[in-house]
């Protein structure tokens, strides 16, 4: 690690708020997804400490339905307006006393309600940035599983934290290693004496496979994920090694550190989460079952230790873990993520609204799998690249890098 790079670091927990004996009181935006529903299973255990004031989610209206009637919030919100109406019948006839409402800037309000402590950035993608900055804006302590929060506006979003004392908690389960593995004290994290952040990553389901065998990759078989439950973006994502790009760059906003301070190395078995090497040789590395109910009680409980409802590793009967470098040449969506971060600015906004519009018509069975990258790559090349000094910037680089991608797509398919 550059002496430079040390010396610009800056941690999630810059400014901590430590637990209080009183309950936390959450809004958990993205409660029908995955992270969403392993908080709610973690809250379960701790009904003494944590409090629901609101869940918010796209349009499952029958999962929030039954969230509501078992952690009785005060508001639910749904982005879709059908939804959001069927929901709030179901709750009428059913006597709740949980108000709907619907659309972003409900969404916005239940991420910066006063009587909020704590808010679960789960929204997949882009549309979960608005309601994250608002979080982080109102001193909430955040945790962040909303990864392209950070990929598109990591700056703004870390330099808003400082200012407002929010404590931002990394959920994803390779930033939540690397911040266990990393010294702590009373300040934050002190990264003196690190030479390396290894992040880790399972090599998806198609790792060794030939360019033969994933030109004709469907989207059924890129949603089988070997060792994790994901949402189907990510999924899609991990299955490419993008969302270990984008995992890089959230790296680098979240330690205050260079894409070339962190090495990824393809870990298969998914036990060891992330790792750190320090200068005197030593690697500390943070182990665990691959369940996201671990990290998310890490990171609700921090500086504390709370039952996640994940048994322990048996080291008894682990099998072999190996290591291994990624291949870029087969899956070029990481190199694609580590020259975006290089590049700076407004590069990472457009890589992952490219990626985001990839996926999006992957799924649809819409473009190749192969074609995902490429498409990525020329979105890069087209777009103007600026720097990143404020939203509306940002929103607009996100706007033109999706147009870009969408007209390549038109046509590829003429």
């Amino acid at each position: 690690m550059t002496p430079q790079s040390k010396q610009s670091a800056s941690a999630p927990n810059e400014h901590p708020k430590q637990i209080t004996s009183e309950p936390q009181v959450l809004s958990i935006l993205g409660s029908t997804g995955s992270i969403g529903t392993s908080t709610l299973a973690v809250l379960d255990h701790h009904p003494e400490h944590y409090r629901v004031y609101a869940l918010a989610a796209h349009s499952q209206y029958q999962l929030m339905f039954e969230q509501c009637l078992q952690y009785q919030p005060e508001v639910a919100v749904l982005i879709q307006v059908e939804a959001a109406e069927k929901l709030r019948q179901l709750l009428k006839e059913a006597g709740s006393s949980t108000r709907v409402e619907c659309g972003d800037e409900a969404v916005v309000d239940a991420a910066k309600a006063h009587n909020v402590t704590t808010v679960v950035a789960a929204i997949v993608g882009a549309a979960g940035l608005r309601s994250t900055l608002a979080a982080v804006a109102a001193g909430k302590r955040l945790l962040l599983a909303n990864k392209e929060s950070l990929v598109m506006s990591g700056d703004l979003l870390m330099d808003s934290a400082k200012a407002s004392g929010s404590l931002v908690m990394p959920v994803d389960s390779e930033h939540n290693a690397i911040f266990q593995c990393l010294p702590q004290d009373v300040t934050g994290v002190n990264l003196s004496g690190v030479e390396k952040i290894l992040l880790t990553a399972s090599g998806g389901p198609f790792r060794n496979w030939s360019r033969k065998e994933l030109s004709v990759v469907t989207p059924q078989q890129a949603l089988k994920h070997p060792n994790w439950s994901m949402g189907p973006k990510v999924t899609i994502d991990s299955s490419t090694l993008m969302n270990k790009g984008l995992e890089l760059i959230e790296a680098c906003h979240l330690f205050g550190v260079g894409a070339d301070d962190i090495e990824v190395l393809v870990h298969p078995q998914s036990v060891v989460h992330s790792m750190v090497a320090y200068s005197d040789g030593s690697v500390i590395a943070q182990l665990g079952r691959p369940d996201m109910r671990t990290p998310i009680a890490h990171a609700l409980s921090w500086p504390h230790r709370i039952h996640s409802g994940v048994q322990s590793l048996d080291f008894l009967t682990l099998a072999n873990l190996t290591f291994e470098a990624p291949d870029l040449t087969s899956f070029p969506c990481l190199r694609l993520a580590m020259e975006a971060q290089r590049e700076g600015g407004t590069a990472p906004t457009v890589l992952n609204a490219a990626n985001e519009v990839c996926v999006d018509a992957f799924l649809n069975d819409s473009v190749a799998f192969l074609q995902l990258p490429e498409i990525v790559e020329y979105t890069l090349s087209q777009a103007k690249i600026t720097p990143a000094v404020d939203l509306p910037t940002i929103i607009n680089a996100d706007n033109n890098a999706r147009e870009i991608a969408s007209e390549k797509l038109s046509s590829l398919s003429c």
